[in-house]
């Protein structure tokens, strides 16, 4: 679920030269303890987590363990080695895990069809039926990529995303063929934690205790649906708001959905590395640390960050790489919980660092530097290599011969048309910002390079046919280190010629947003309002819009077949009109149009009903009602949520429970609750 924290990310992440990078000379001089408590007290100081903890186990033991931040601001509690985090996508290890605990029970064959084992899953194209296990473990199944649709609420275990899975892909079709390349894919992990449930004849959260948490002596390892105390948690915390947010439940266990400490999530990695072979057999762990990502079209570099096994994310991690250490990871993010795990088969040792707020990125860059300075301590590397540095770029003469690469191209949710012919590119801001918007200039050997040198764009026509924009940047966080992503951006497109009437429905869409209606008020994606928006980038000249290929008025198919990490999570777009109002399908969520919202009732009192359908109801706050305070009563599942002008939460009764709010000018207000619930609006003055 790393997209979800991603998009957080880059509100707070800096991007800087490479000539200010961390110096490593400036922790030198402190011991192990030290250096971690420095390095985890800048995630929390700049980098936006209230509480980090971490810990590193060696051959099984605790060698080191402590925090950063607080537990709990209003009580000022302290994080203790107990606190517990949510893992985020981490927790596809443990589903990955159980899925191989039970091949070395002879009960699962990760190379025979899925459906072998799940009969009722089906999908509206024949191609589903060469998924296997093991396409799902390494994000190769096809399958467009993520179900977000209810599936991190507070203070609410619902699990009816994973209930209507099998149910939703019967009518979806495959982006590529199994196998083809991989890209990553929360579904198919939420298919592994079903596989798991279907051949074990166990709950998932069931086998985890039984295989995992009990074998292992975790008394602090549970999924949202175990019976434990709430109070364990770390607080979270939300920027802008005042209180600390309700549970955080990822109520997708197989994705995401595990909540662990540092010291256990760090003493998990002796099972997966193999030295548990009472659990998880040496074979099944290496097994699990292939270079799996090698088996279809991936991107030439070696030295990267990301480059998948069955389930890791990376099992060739770097900087480790350039120590000769194989060095397996795995990071996750919610919406306010994030996680690292990095394990080092070679020495049995792994290091974990879980956070609320902050990013998966930081942490593994600090459990990085944790990790480089234990080995240094124990001698097994002489020292700690600096951080890359780089050169500006110097522009030199282009050959003509890559004029040929002019055109149009593109990623998820957008199209662009590059002209390279004076020898310069100009890219939007790449990963939500992470790598900003600039001009890339020739420098030779077929490479354009950014002004200060850090990132390198070039062309690559894959086995495929399709050609690609491949970035290579080397981002520095100040006082955590360096980090290098190599990943392909954008696709090269053809033209997609449609209708002057089709090209005109689509225009008179372009730049309208719109509101997903079929979301839990108590989700946490209220929070981050753009997981429930969608705003059109209507391309009708080339026929796309939001890198989706027009087929006709009311319909766009994704085109987007881009490898790692940039093409996953894609989507169709539909128009669908319902009483005579024109929404958008996308991802099995219901869309209203920014224009078919009313204005919020201007009566001295008014209700708001919630329909049979459950639908939350979206209203403007105009001119005439802004700046006046209403006060809402409403039953215990409903509430309401309220936005300013540029879509902040200035008042949600789900986290703070304060039923009165001043309405802001130009912003939104959404109601919702259980069917048939009535809210009671009454009104103030200005």
């Amino acid at each position: 679920m790393k997209k979800i924290g991603s998009l957080l990310l880059a509100a707070v992440l800096t991007v800087v030269p490479m000539s200010q990078t961390f110096a490593q000379g400036s922790t030198a001089s402190l011991s192990s303890e030290e250096k971690a408590k420095q390095l985890a007290t800048t995630v929390v100081k700049d980098y936006g987590a209230s509480g980090v903890q971490y810990a590193i186990v060696d051959h099984g033991k605790v060698i080191l363990s402590g925090h950063a931040g607080i537990k709990n601001q209003a009580a000022k509690e302290q994080i203790t080695p107990d606190t517990m985090f949510g893992i985020g996508s981490v927790s596809k290890m443990y589903v990955t895990s159980a899925v191989m605990m039970l091949v070395d029970a002879g009960k699962i064959d990760i190379d025979q069809p899925l459906t072998t084992y799940i009969p009722d899953f089906k999908m509206a194209d024949e191609r589903y039926k060469k998924i296997t296990p093991r396409l799902l473990m390494n994000h190769s199944s096809g399958l467009y990529g993520s179900h977000y649709h209810n599936s991190i609420l507070f203070d609410d275990n619902d699990t009816q995303n994973y209930d209507n899975l099998l149910k939703e892909l019967q009518t979806e079709r495959l982006k590529a063929d199994p196998g083809a390349f991989s890209v990553y894919s929360n579904d198919s992990f939420q298919l592994l934690e079903v596989l798991v449930e279907r051949v074990s004849g166990m709950s998932y959260s069931e086998f985890v205790k039984t295989h995992i948490s009990e074998p292992m002596n975790f008394k602090s390892t549970h999924t949202p649906l175990d019976t434990f105390d709430r109070n364990q948690l770390s607080k979270t915390y939300f920027p802008g708001i005042a209180s600390a947010l309700p549970v955080e439940n990822a109520n997708i266990l197989g994705t995401g959905g595990i909540y662990s400490t540092a010291e256990e999530l760090a003493t998990f990695g002796d099972v997966l590395m193999g030295n548990k072979t009472d659990l998880l057999s040496e074979k099944s762990a290496q097994a699990m640390q292939k270079n799996e990502y090698r088996n279809g079209i991936w991107v030439p570099e070696e030295r990267n960050t990301t480059n998948y096994g069955l389930g890791w994310d990376a099992v060739n991690l770097a900087p480790f790489s350039d120590y000769g250490i194989k060095a397996l990871s795995k990071g996750g993010d919610t919406i306010m919980y994030h996680a690292d795990l990095i394990s080092l088969p070679e020495y049995d040792m792994s290091a974990a660092v879980v956070s609320a707020g902050g990013s998966s990125i930081y942490n593994t860059q600090l459990a990085t530097q944790l990790l480089l300075q234990e080995l240094k301590d124990q001698g097994k590397i002489k020292k700690i290599l600096p951080d890359q540095t780089f050169k500006p770029a110097v522009q030199v003469k282009m050959p003509a011969e890559l004029k040929q690469y002019s055109g149009l191209y593109g990623t998820l949710d957008n199209t662009l048309t590059l002209d390279i012919s004076k020898g310069k590119i100009a890219l939007p801001d790449i990963l939500g910002g992470i790598i900003p918007a600039q001009t890339y200039v020739y420098t030779g050997k077929k490479q354009f390079t950014s002004k200060d040198g850090s990132a390198i764009v070039s062309f690559d026509k894959q086995k495929n046919g399709k050609t690609y924009i491949k970035v290579n940047a080397n981002v520095s966080l100040p006082g955590l280190g360096q980090t290098v992503m190599v990943f392909y951006e954008y696709q090269k497109l053809s033209k997609n010629k449609v209708s002057t009437a089709v090209q005109k429905a689509w225009k008179a869409r372009d730049g309208k947003k719109y509101y997903a209606v079929d979301e839990k008020i108590n989700s946490a994606f209220y929070i981050a309002p753009s997981i429930l928006t969608k705003t059109l980038k209507v391309d009708a000249t080339n026929g796309y819009v939001n890198g989706d290929r027009i087929i006709d008025q009311n319909k766009a198919v994704n085109v987007a077949q881009i490898p790692v990490m940039t093409g996953r999570d894609t989507f169709d777009l539909e128009f669908v009109k319902q009483n005579n109002v024109e929404y958008l399908k996308a991802v099995k969520q219901l869309y209203i149009p920014e224009d078919a919202i009313q204005p919020l009732s201007k009566q001295n009192a008014s209700k708001v009903t919630i329909a049979s359908n459950g639908h939350v109801k979206w209203f403007k706050i105009d001119k005439t009602t802004a700046g006046k305070s209403i006060t809402v009563d409403y039953a215990n599942n409903a509430g309401f949520v309220v936005y300013d002008d540029k879509g902040m939460v200035v008042q949600s009764s789900i986290i703070n429970h304060k039923k009165s709010v001043v309405l802001p000018q130009n912003g939104l207000i959404v109601f919702g609750g259980e069917a048939g619930d009535v809210l009671k609006v009454t009104w103030g003055k200005k």
